[in-house]
């Protein structure tokens, strides 16, 4: 059975604080997340910018968190005010996660990595 892997990365800035946290983190911060988003899928689909079924799934359905968040992203964000748990890496992936599934087809499967600085990231 033939299988893809579509994978992309990309950063967006925002800032958050976790909620009832014994330490700094506890107050307002900011990050530039790095996000890694593989999409396998064994066959291939169209998308709202091609017709054809000829890809896993479209690189923008995958980069939608890289948007301004004016825009529907997360870019320039307070995530305390857009994601509706704990801000917590963890929480922040899998978030991603289930937002991005809603704008792919349902057979693809996904793996969210999400690094809130050079060592250390989570993955979903």
């Amino acid at each position: 059975m033939p299988t893809w892997t579509l994978n992309t990365e990309f950063t967006f800035d925002s800032a958050h604080s976790i909620e009832n946290y014994d330490g700094k983190c506890s107050r307002v911060h900011g990050h530039t997340y790095r996000v890694r988003i593989s999409a396998k899928s064994h066959r291939l689909h169209p998308s709202e910018y091609l017709q054809t079924p000829d890809m896993v799934c479209d690189f923008k359905q995958l980069k939608w968190a890289a948007k301004d968040a004016e825009k529907g992203g997360l870019d320039h964000s307070m995530l305390n005010e857009k994601i509706p748990v704990v801000t917590t890496a963890e929480r922040i992936a899998e978030y991603i996660h289930q937002e991005t599934a809603r704008r792919i087809p349902d057979d693809i499967e996904l793996t969210v990595t999400v690094w809130e600085n050079e060592k250390s990231w989570v993955t979903y």
